[in-house]
């Protein structure tokens, strides 16, 4: 029997240009800077191919100080990044893990594939392509759900589903 999980905050977003895609991404990452290393959230990304998931995951992480070529996990299905927490520590990051589960084929890779230890250390999970995961995938904290309006305009709904997904969501 599956337990439904009610979101506690609902927003909805309009987003059109990249320039918003990049203003939410920063005051995102300014809540997750001032976390620190003991974040441990989980974020999923839902949307269409083009929708402008991987666009949203490399504007925050480059507000979170990740220099250079930021890459779709698409191939590695996770990339791993350490930034500096608030106290600005290298000793002290915080870990972030993007994933992309678009080329699963059953949810079973997701267990064979050895991350649920990622998902239980702290850390901040960047998932797209969650569904792919299937019920293996722990649930998220916030939800966003990025539908291309028109070439121009992007819709976001955006749902907190625990406590550290509402704090997340203060940005």
């Amino acid at each position: 029997m599956a337990i439904e999980v009610h979101p506690t905050i609902v927003k909805s977003l309009r987003w059109f240009s990249e320039d918003d895609t990049r203003a939410f991404a920063q005051a995102l990452a300014q809540q997750v800077q001032s976390a620190g290393p003991e974040l441990n959230a989980s974020i999923h990304l839902r949307g269409d191919l083009g929708a402008g998931k991987t666009t949203l995951v490399r504007y925050l992480l480059k507000a979170l100080g990740v220099e250079g070529r930021i890459k779709s996990p698409t191939y590695a299905v996770v990339e791993p990044y350490s930034v500096s927490g608030p106290d600005a520590q290298p000793l002290n990051p915080i870990h972030i893990s993007h994933f992309d589960f678009y080329r699963f084929n059953d949810p079973d890779e997701w267990e064979e594939a050895g991350f649920r230890e990622i998902f239980a250390s702290p850390g901040l999970k960047l998932v797209e392509w969650p569904e792919k995961a299937g019920q293996h995938l722990p649930a998220a904290d916030l939800v966003l759900a990025i539908e291309l309006a028109d070439a121009d305009e992007r819709r976001v709904s955006v749902h907190a589903l625990t406590p550290a997904g509402a704090w997340l969501l203060k940005a």
